[in-house]
């Protein structure tokens, strides 16, 4: 198996970039940074993703456009395997110099979210690289971990309890909701108990337009990050372009925005367009969340309201690393929201452009706030600092807590002097 990297947007042409996600995405067997589209074009391919069946003579035996199950593509690939073992053609063995990337070596790996508690004193770290959740005080003190380590979807108390790249949280009181995004999942941990439970999904990948019903009988697709409103935990299902509702007391999953279609269309609920919801947020009557495939930040009403909106972005194949209002801004690829209560500013990861940046919700002003735009890690003040695609970000006081996802670091802003520092955990 090869990967063929053929990117869209200018970040993921950089090979430090196809590195990171590489390792973030736990993939073993080798990939081309095809930044030229030169694969793409020798080989014909009109769409993400393609497989092309080669055979050992070199030639083109097949072809699929768009997503393919595990078993189907398994019973298709093990059948060309015994028949050209048959024709004696395959030279089995390993290809010499090739070696999967090494992990990363500090206490954290990849952390894709964070959710900073500022009444509790308490940081929850999605550390999405290393199949578990780290908690401690925000300032990284006495940091204690749920889940084994281990990828897997398996309940339990929390230090045998196993995730699959967990993402974004919630928090209501002493539980915890998290997007365990790899296993197609929402799991519940009762912090004071220390106990997980599976609350929503199967475990499978969901396939085509997926069906409401009873929370753990519905096949979800990527939940990446989640919210909580009067009941109900709101669910940014990336993989189905929308936006899904878990009535929390009744066990029920509903699609809540979106109709699974994808790209950047505005207005009711049940007719807008997402494209790969991946941050949430709430503030007050709406949801905050990054639509990243669009390089777009949006909001959508919460009961009784009915509409999704766009504040920055205007399509699929529109982005890039500039600031203003209205139809001038440019994002790439944003991954995380804060809007916080009465803030009146919405933070965002420009996770592409390794930058952090505000949406004053009054003028609609799209503003640089913190790093430089090239990739680093390096603490100071505003564009002084450096990150490395950061992922998710959450508002404790005047305080904000940053993912920083390829720097496998968690970095702390202050908001009213744009100091930023990255935290040290005891693991």
């Amino acid at each position: 198996m090869i990967g063929v990297h053929s990117p869209k947007f200018p970040t993921e042409h950089t090979s430090r970039g196809l590195r990171g996600a590489v390792g973030r995405l736990e993939i073993a067997h080798p990939v081309v940074n095809d930044a030229e589209m030169a694969v793409w074009d020798a080989y014909g391919v009109r769409a993400w993703p393609t497989l092309m069946f080669v055979d050992p003579r070199g030639y083109v035996v097949g072809k699929h456009e768009g997503e393919a199950s595990a078993d189907e593509l398994a019973d298709v690939v093990a059948g060309l395997i015994e028949r050209y073992r048959q024709q004696g053609v395959l030279t089995p063995g390993p290809i010499p110099g090739l070696a999967p990337l090494k992990p990363p070596s500090g206490p954290l790996a990849f952390p894709g979210k964070v959710l900073a508690d500022a009444a509790g004193d308490r940081l929850f770290v999605a550390d999405s690289g290393h199949q578990r959740l780290v908690v401690s005080a925000l300032d990284g003190a006495n940091p204690w971990v749920i889940g084994s380590g281990e990828p897997g979807l398996a309940d339990g108390p929390a230090a045998e309890a196993r995730f699959h790249q967990p993402e974004g949280m919630a928090l209501d009181g002493d539980t915890l909701y998290v997007a365990d995004r790899a296993n197609h999942a929402i799991r519940r941990v009762d912090l004071a108990a220390r106990q997980v439970t599976t609350v929503a999904g199967t475990g499978r990948l969901g396939q085509g337009f997926t069906h409401p019903g009873p929370a753990r009988d519905v096949d979800l697709r990527s939940p990446w990050d989640v919210a909580l409103h009067a009941g109900v935990l709101y669910i940014a299902m990336a993989g189905l372009h929308q936006l899904w509702a878990l009535d929390l007391a009744a066990g029920q999953l509903r699609r809540y925005a979106g109709t699974g279609h994808e790209g950047i269309k505005d207005g009711d609920l049940g007719r807008c367009w997402l494209a790969q919801p991946s941050g949430l947020d709430r503030s007050g009557t709406r949801l905050y969340f990054a639509d990243s495939e669009t390089s777009s930040i949006r909001t959508a009403d919460l009961p009784p309201g009915d509409q999704v909106r766009t504040l920055v972005g205007t399509g699929l194949f529109d982005f890039g690393d500039v600031d203003g209002a209205g139809r001038g801004a440019l994002l790439q690829h944003p991954l995380g929201v804060a809007a916080g209560e009465g803030v009146g500013v919405v933070y965002l990861t420009d996770t592409y452009n390794s930058k952090i940046k505000t949406i004053d919700l009054a003028s609609g002003e799209v503003r640089s706030w913190l790093g430089s735009g090239e990739a680093g890690l390096t603490d100071g003040v505003g564009a002084a600092a450096r990150f490395d695609e950061p992922g998710g970000l959450s508002l404790a006081g005047r305080r904000l807590y940053i993912a920083d996802t390829n720097n496998h670091a968690i970095r702390v802003a202050e908001i009213d002097t744009g100091v930023v520092t990255t935290l040290r955990f005891a693991l």
